[in-house]
Formats: C-alpha cells, sequence, structure tokens
C-alpha cells in the first residue's frame, strides 16, 4: 500500500489517491447504513409476527 502511495505521491496524484480513497468510504458507508436498516426492517418484521401470535393467543381465551 505505501509504495502505490509513493508512486502516486511522486507523480503528484495525490489528488485522485485522495478521490479514491473518499470514494470508498463513502460507498462502506452506504453498504453499512444499508445493511443496518435491512437488519431493523427484519426485527420490526419479527416483532409484528410476535404481536400477532399473541393477539392471536390471548383472542382465544375469555376474558373474566
Amino acid at each position: 500500500m505505501m509504495d502505490i502511495v509513493k508512486v502516486l505521491a511522486e507523480r503528484g496524484d495525490l489528488a485522485h489517491l485522495t478521490l479514491f480513497l473518499w470514494a470508498s468510504s463513502s460507498t462502506s458507508l452506504l453498504v453499512w447504513a444499508l445493511r443496518e436498516l435491512a437488519n431493523g426492517a427484519r426485527r420490526l418484521d419479527d416483532f409484528l409476527s410476535e404481536v400477532t401470535r399473541l393477539n392471536a393467543i390471548l383472542s382465544d381465551e375469555e376474558w373474566p
């Protein structure tokens, strides 16, 4: 990795290296955020199915 940085620094392409690092980190952050959003939707779906199951159990019983 340091060899790549050294070559880019010698050629004056630090802007390209900076742009690549920014794009990589932005893409990684987007992938992480989408994964967390999908996990949250899955947890919400699990919660709602448990609430539905609980409602079905409680509606079968008669309350005094």
